[in-house]
């Protein structure tokens, strides 16, 4: 990887946790000025950054007008569903070897997300959630499948921005993580897999026809 390549994707990495922790929103215009000083890279560094982006559908150009944070349409928030139905809940079932440092990942993460929620603290709720889906998919001992969740995850992160209530959302899945954790350190793979699928489930009915706003 070139130098130039290499600053791209350090600066596409910490572009995407901003997005990833709520820091970025969706709508956010990114000024290519402020983001050049800020990072202190080139122009064309800065744009081989958004491109990687762009392509992970993270953020979108719009002619004219520069490059924004992508939104999120209620089509997309479906098919991200779709995929993450697909992709977790058979990442979860292919589990053979529950190893104590990926369960204690992702009690840390649980723990993570009560506790910002007993402090209101709503957008480090969110990012526990994600680093709890990143947690449970990586105990499937997969590092093509981290990355590939990963990516999903992250643009899934843009669908919180459509939430009414991030607070009365996000409380309702606390204890189903917790669930989740538990069936999984009981070595229940297949009623981990189960709670999965019912979670993913619900959790779309509450976004998409109770909490989207455009």
């Amino acid at each position: 990887m070139t130098d130039s390549a290499g600053t791209a994707s350090r600066v596409a990495d910490a572009l995407r946790e901003q997005i990833v922790s709520g820091e970025l929103k969706p709508g956010t215009r990114l000024s290519e000025e402020r983001m050049r000083k800020l990072h202190g890279v080139s122009r064309s560094t800065l744009r081989e950054a958004y491109q990687r982006l762009i392509r992970e559908r993270l953020l979108v150009h719009e002619l004219s007008r520069g490059v924004f944070v992508r939104q999120l349409s209620r089509e997309d928030v479906a098919d991200l569903y779709r995929i993450r139905r697909i992709v977790e809940c058979a990442a979860v079932r292919s589990i053979r070897v529950l190893t104590p440092a990926g369960l204690r990942r992702l009690s840390v993460s649980v723990a993570d997300g009560r506790t910002a929620a007993e402090e209101s603290r709503w957008d480090d709720v969110a990012a526990a959630s994600i680093r709890f889906h990143e947690a449970l998919v990586a105990l499937a001992g997969s590092e093509r499948l981290d990355v590939m969740m990963s990516g999903i995850l992250a643009e899934f992160r843009l669908a919180y921005a459509h939430m009414r209530d991030t607070q009365v959302f996000h409380a309702a899945y606390l204890d189903r993580n917790k669930e989740i954790a538990e069936a999984l350190s009981s070595g229940d793979v297949e009623g981990a897999a189960a709670l999965l699928e019912a979670y993913l489930t619900d959790s779309e009915a509450a976004l998409c026809e109770g909490h989207f706003v455009k």
